[in-house]
């Protein structure tokens, strides 16, 4: 009896985990999706009571809008497999008598095809099943049917996706596959990916699990990841930046000379400078690599000198070289705030090449510097208090 209910409860609907407002979203997208691929195509195709629009396109704009993500809703997927399904559809048609047996290879056509060209799309069955029951309009189109309206249906709702999805923030097409390099050049994977699950591991699950999923490997495991540091945050209670940070920062301006900022690194043993402007806004970071760079001191050879010529000011008006910290520093920097968890600070002073990051406070000014020594004595102190609340003290004898 147990098990007859649980099988029963695989038919209750699930949570719905997204909110009103991208429902909301989706449901726009689809409004404005269809509206405008209709009076397109009726533009392009010419007379009010030819075929310009199809209804598995409808199936279609549900992907695209309400689940742009998935690996079923991108540009390839749409157009690919919607036009191939409809030429697997029309010959179908075309060469098997009985419509029964006419929609039913049809439709398992069209999902090999599919799979054969990489371009799975739900609503490719549903078009292969209209070039098989359409009726004489669609059967005297014959393989035109899979450009106009079919074609053309998906291209046009594709431009529409592509432009509102962006403009909503909904980045589409999907963006490319985590990058799992190192910065070294070597084979080693990045340093966040030594512990714990690595891609290969979901790769091989992925595998065994041998099904169709409607989400992309890619934002699979960006789930697991962010999974992991909300435990991870959990585990180690609210410290965020402005708990481990560095208040008093030694900091300059775009148009301190080079040989101040210079003699600011030596003096105070650190290896990077924010720079701010005169509201204490972060406008970059110069480290000892940018100095290293932009004075070719990556051959040893005359290192020295090559430096001191470098950083020596130019007395005349004009000068060939770099003469003050703006114009060597990283404009674009990556900073943090202060509120924020410090094991969100893991991937970016771990995997990205990152040494220093800037905190901000609620008005952008700069507030003080996490580095990545700061980040491992936190880590060091929250395992240590995690050990002591596990601990049990022994009994008295």
């Amino acid at each position: 009896m147990k098990a007859v209910v649980r099988w029963l409860h695989g038919f209750k609907p699930g949570a719905v985990s997204v909110n009103s407002v991208e429902q909301f979203r989706a449901c726009c997208g689809a409004l404005i999706g269809i509206c405008a691929t209709g009076l397109a195509c009726r533009l392009i195709l010419g007379p009010v009571d030819s075929i310009f629009l199809i209804a598995p396109i409808g199936a279609s704009a549900v992907l695209l809008f309400a689940v742009p993500g998935s690996p079923l809703a991108q540009p390839w997927s749409i157009v690919g497999g919607n036009t191939i399904s409809a030429i697997v559809g029309v010959a179908s048609a075309h060469w098997i008598g009985d419509q029964s047996w006419a929609a039913a290879i049809a439709v398992a056509g069209a999902i090999g095809a599919m799979f054969a060209l990489r371009c799975l799309h739900p609503p490719g069955g549903a078009i292969a099943l209209t070039a098989v029951l359409g009726g004489p309009a669609i059967h005297a189109q014959g393989y035109r049917f899979a450009l106009s309206p079919v074609g053309i249906n998906s291209l046009l709702l594709l431009l529409v996706a592509v432009l509102f999805n962006n403009a909503t923030r909904r980045r589409y097409p999907h963006p490319p596959q985590l990058d799992h390099s190192n910065n070294h050049g070597t084979n080693d994977v990045r340093p966040g990916d030594r512990l714990g699950f690595t891609p290969a591991d979901l790769d091989d699950v992925l595998k065994q699990y041998n099904q169709v999923l409607d989400v992309s490997r890619d934002d699979l495991e960006a789930l697991f990841l962010q999974t992991e540091m909300h435990a991870y945050r959990r585990r180690f209670g609210e410290i965020t930046c402005a708990d481990i940070m560095s208040h008093d920062l030694v900091t300059v301006k775009f148009g301190t000379p080079l040989d101040d900022a210079w003699k600011l690194l030596r003096q105070h043993h650190i290896k990077a400078l924010p720079v701010i402007d005169h509201v204490r806004r972060v406008i970059g970071i110069v480290t000892q690599a940018d100095f290293m760079k932009h004075a070719d001191l990556e051959v040893y050879e005359g290192f020295e000198t090559k430096l001191r010529r470098f950083i020596r000011r130019t007395m005349h008006t004009h000068s060939e070289k770099p003469e003050v910290v703006g114009q060597i520093m990283t404009g674009s920097v990556r900073t943090a705030t202060l509120g924020m968890h410090i094991v969100e600070l893991v991937p970016l002073l771990s995997d990205t090449g990152l040494h220093h990051i800037p905190v901000i406070d609620d008005e952008r000014r700069l507030a003080g510097m996490v580095t990545q020594s700061d980040l491992v004595a936190a880590l060091y102190r929250g395992r240590l208090n995690d050990a002591e609340q596990l601990s049990v003290p022994a009994l008295p004898a």
